[in-house]
C-alpha cells in the first residue's frame, strides 16, 4: 500500500455531512470507512472501492444505540438503562442478535454500541445510554451484547462489528457536563471504570471508542497510557480505536492540547487510535508528517493493519457487498422480542395495595407523557438523531401507555378518559384545570409523567432533575382532588421525586422503552404481568445527594446530609412484586468459595426475584466499597415454593486494584449480602475468611 492509501483507511467519513459527491471521491481515495450511509449508496460507495487502488473493502458504521432506530422500518428497542431493568444477559444478547440482522439488512458492518459508561451522576444528558450506576451489571449485560452483535461467525452476513464506548470514565466528569474533564486517578480507572471493557474484551469486542472527555487534564484521545498501555497491552484487546466525533480537531479548538491539525493528528496517532472519525484534516496531515520525518510510518501500518485485520475477520474482503435479508428489518419475531424486554425491564417502585386494578373502575390517564411515543423511544432514532426532529411523524406499530390503558380497560370492564394536563416543560391554557375535573369523575388517575430529549440527551445536562414544573403543579393539583394516583414514570433517567413517591399510591416506570413500553406499564397496572425489573441506578431524593449510587466508599463523617435521608429514594437493585420473596440459609463454603441461599415465593401469585449477591472486604490497604455487586440471578417461583441457588466464586472476584494500580485479593474477613436489592434492609449477611493464596506449581 502506498502512504496515501495507508492514511486513508484510518479515516471514517460522515457520508451524511459531506454528501454523494465528495464521499465517492473519499472511496476512490481508499478511505477506511463510512459512516451513516444506507442502502443503495452504500453499495455504490462500496463498488468504487473495491474497483479503485487498493481494492479495499469500505466498512460503514451506524449509531445503532438500542436498535436500528436511524432506519424508521426497523425495530426501536428500549434504551440501555431500560433494557437492563430486566438483569437478564441472555435477553439482553437476544435484543443484540435482533439488532445486528437489521443492521446487516441494510448491508451496513458497525454498531457504536454498547455504551459501557456508568451512570452515577444523573445530572449528565446520556445516563440513558449506559447500563446504569454499577460496573459489575455494565460488564455483564455489555459483553452479552458484543456476543449477540458479533455472533458466533464474524463473517456471517447477519453479523456486525460492536464498539465499546466511550474509552473511558466519560459519565464521571465534573459536574456531569458532558465531555469536561474528570479528576479521577488511573487506580480508579481500574478498578471501577475498566471492568466493564475488560469483559467486552474478553468477549471479543472488535472495535472501542474513545471518550469525548479527559482524565486529570489529559484528553483520553491523546492519552497513550490509556490506549496503548492499559487497552492494547494488559486487556490485550487486537481489534481497532476509533475516534469519537471529531476528537481530532477537538484537541485543537475545545481541548487546546494541539496548535494546528498536524500536531493534532500526531497526536492522535501516537497516543494508540486506530480510526479518526470525522477527521479528515488528518489524512492530509499525517501524509506530511511521515513524509517530514515529524511522525513514524510504522504506527501508521500497525493502525491499518488493526483496521484490515478486522475487516477480514468480519468477512469484508470474501464478501464487500455482504447483506442480510430485508425481511429482518421490523419482523414480527423481532417485534414480539421487543414486547419481552419491554415487559421484563418494568419495575415497580411503590405500591400501597392499589396495583393490580381490580373490579370496575373510571380511569382518567392525564400527563403529557401519557401518548406520545417520543418520551417512550429516547435518543438515537429516525426523528431524534442529532436533533429532534418534530417534522417526522412516528411510524406504526407502537403502544403508548394511554392506547395500552385504552385497550385493556375494555378486557376489565373500565373507562377511560385522558386529559393531557400540561407539556412536557410547557403550560396548556386551562390543561389543569381540565384534569382536575376529570379527575373528580375518576376513580383513580394514572399519572404519566417524565422528561424528554430536550431535557436529556446528548449535550443535554440538567442541573436541575426534578420533574419540570408544570408536571409538578399539575401532579399537586390532582393530588388535591384526593383521588388514588398512580404514577408512570416514563424518562430518560432516574429523576428528583420525592414528592411523587409520597402522594402517589403506586409508582412505576421503564424508561424509554420502546415501541411497546407503554403497553407494558399498562399490562402491569391491569395485573396482566407481574412486574420483576429492578432498577439499575438509584433514584436520589435530591440533586444535591449526588452522586448516590450505591457502592461509595466508607469514611463519611456524618454518613448523610443534614437535611436529607442517608439513602436514596429508591436503591439499586430495588424492585417490587405482586408477590413477596423471603430468603433463608445462608450458607458459605470458604474452601470452595461456593455460596448457597434458599429464596421463597411468600406470596399468592407466581412471579420473578432477581437474586442479588454482594460483598464487603471489611479491611482493605486501600478503601474499597461498602458493597459490591458480584452475582445475580432471576429466579421464577410459583407461590408457595422455594428454590436453592448456588454461586461459585474464586478468589479474583474478591479482588480489588491497590494503590499500585495492581488487581488483588487480600486475605482477611469479608462479609457477603444476599437479597432483593442492594438496601441494607433488603439483604441477609453472612462473613467469611479468605487465607493467604495458595502457592503455585511453580514455588513449590
Amino acid at each position: 500500500m502506498t502512504l496515501e492509501q495507508k492514511a486513508a483507511q484510518l479515516v471514517q467519513i460522515p457520508y451524511a455531512q459531506i454528501g454523494r459527491e465528495k464521499s465517492e471521491e473519499w472511496a476512490r481515495r481508499g478511505v477506511g470507512s463510512f459512516l451513516h450511509v444506507f442502502g443503495e449508496d452504500a453499495k455504490h460507495l462500496q463498488k468504487i472501492a473495491i474497483e479503485s487502488g487498493a481494492k479495499i473493502p469500505l466498512l460503514f458504521g451506524i449509531d445503532a444505540v438500542h436498535g436500528h432506530c436511524l432506519n424508521r422500518k426497523a425495530t426501536i428497542f428500549p434504551t440501555q438503562l431500560s433494557m437492563a431493568c430486566a438483569f437478564d444477559p441472555e435477553l439482553i444478547k437476544r435484543v443484540a442478535q435482533a439488532a445486528a440482522k437489521e443492521i446487516s439488512a441494510d448491508g451496513l458492518h458497525q454498531t457504536f454500541s454498547p455504551v459501557l459508561c456508568l451512570g452515577r451522576d444523573i445530572r449528565w444528558g446520556r445516563v440513558d445510554e449506559t447500563f446504569g450506576e454499577d460496573p459489575y451489571l455494565a460488564g455483564i449485560l455489555g459483553a452479552a451484547m458484543v456476543e449477540g452483535y458479533q455472533g458466533e461467525d464474524n463473517a456471517a452476513d447477519t453479523s456486525v462489528i460492536a464498539c465499546a464506548k466511550h474509552y473511558i470514565g466519560y459519565g464521571e466528569a465534573t459536574g456531569a457536563r458532558d465531555s469536561y474533564d474528570t479528576s479521577i486517578t488511573y487506580r480508579k480507572i481500574k478498578d471501577t471504570f475498566l471492568p466493564p471493557f475488560e469483559k467486552a474484551v474478553k468477549a471479543g469486542c472488535a472495535s472501542v471508542m474513545t471518550a469525548y472527555g479527559s482524565i486529570d487534564g489529559t484528553p483520553c484521545t491523546a492519552d497513550k497510557k490509556l490506549l496503548k498501555e492499559i487497552l492494547k497491552e494488559q486487556l490485550g484487546f487486537d481489534g481497532f480505536v476509533v475516534t469519537d466525533w471529531q476528537n481530532v480537531s477537538h484537541l485543537i479548538g475545545e481541548q487546546c492540547v494541539a496548535e494546528n491539525a498536524k500536531e493534532a493528528s500526531r497526536l492522535a496517532l501516537e497516543s494508540g487510535n486506530d480510526m479518526m472519525m470525522n477527521a479528515p484534516e488528518f489524512y492530509v496531515a499525517i501524509i506530511d508528517l511521515v513524509r517530514s520525518g515529524e511522525a513514524d510510518e510504522k504506527l501508521l501500518d500497525e493502525a491499518v493493519e488493526r483496521i484490515l485485520t478486522v475487516k477480514m475477520r468480519f468477512g469484508l474482503f470474501d464478501n464487500p457487498f455482504r447483506q442480510a435479508d430485508e425481511k429482518y428489518l421490523g419482523c414480527e419475531e423481532h417485534l414480539e422480542l421487543n414486547k419481552e424486554i419491554a415487559r421484563e425491564s418494568t419495575v415497580l417502585l411503590k405500591n400501597d395495595g392499589i396495583l393490580p386494578l381490580t373490579g370496575k373502575n373510571k380511569i382518567l390517564v392525564v400527563g403529557p407523557s401519557a401518548d406520545d411515543i417520543r418520551c417512550n423511544y429516547g435518543d438515537w432514532t429516525y426523528f431524534s438523531h442529532p436533533l429532534p426532529d418534530y417534522d417526522t411523524q412516528p411510524v406504526r406499530p407502537y403502544v403508548t401507555l394511554l392506547e395500552g390503558v385504552q385497550e385493556l380497560a375494555k378486557k376489565h370492564d373500565c373507562s377511560v378518559q385522558y386529559v393531557k394536563g400540561c407539556e412536557i416543560n410547557g403550560e396548556i391554557a386551562g390543561g389543569i384545570k381540565q384534569a382536575v375535573k376529570a379527575a373528580k369523575k375518576a376513580d383513580v388517575i394514572v399519572f404519566a409523567c417524565g422528561d424528554n430529549i430536550l431535557l436529556a440527551a446528548e449535550g443535554c445536562d440538567r442541573a436541575d432533575v426534578r420533574l419540570p414544573k408544570p408536571q409538578r403543579e399539575l401532579f399537586t393539583a390532582l393530588c388535591n382532588t384526593g383521588k388514588s394516583i398512580v404514577t408512570a414514570l416514563i424518562c430518560t433517567k432516574p429523576l428528583c421525586i420525592p414528592e411523587i413517591d409520597e402522594h402517589s399510591a403506586a409508582v412505576l416506570t421503564n424508561f424509554n422503552s420502546g415501541m411497546f413500553g407503554g403497553r407494558a406499564l399498562a399490562e402491569a397496572i391491569f395485573g396482566e404481568i407481574n412486574p420483576s425489573g429492578k432498577l439499575p441506578i438509584s433514584f436520589p431524593y435530591h440533586v444535591g445527594q449526588q452522586p448516590c449510587y450505591y457502592n461509595q466508599l466508607p469514611g463519611w463523617h456524618c454518613r448523610s446530609y443534614v437535611d436529607m435521608p442517608e439513602t436514596s429514594l429508591y436503591s439499586f437493585g430495588h424492585g417490587l412484586s405482586y408477590t413477596s420473596f423471603a430468603y433463608s440459609d445462608i450458607l458459605f463454603d470458604e474452601k470452595t468459595l461456593t455460596l448457597k441461599v434458599s429464596v421463597k415465593n411468600t406470596g399468592k401469585r407466581e412471579g420473578a426475584e432477581t437474586v442479588q449477591v454482594y460483598f464487603r472486604d471489611l479491611a482493605s490497604s486501600v478503601m474499597t466499597p461498602v458493597k459490591r455487586l458480584i452475582a445475580f440471578r432471576k429466579v421464577q417461583l410459583k407461590a408457595g415454593d422455594s428454590q436453592e441457588l448456588t454461586f461459585t466464586f474464586t478468589r479474583d472476584d474478591f479482588s480489588f486494584v491497590n494503590a499500585n494500580e495492581e488487581r488483588v485479593t487480600e486475605p482477611g474477613e469479608f462479609e457477603l449480602m444476599v437479597g432483593g436489592s442492594s438496601a441494607d434492609s433488603d439483604l441477609i449477611k453472612k462473613k467469611f475468611t479468605i487465607g493467604m493464596a495458595p502457592k503455585s506449581w511453580t514455588d513449590q
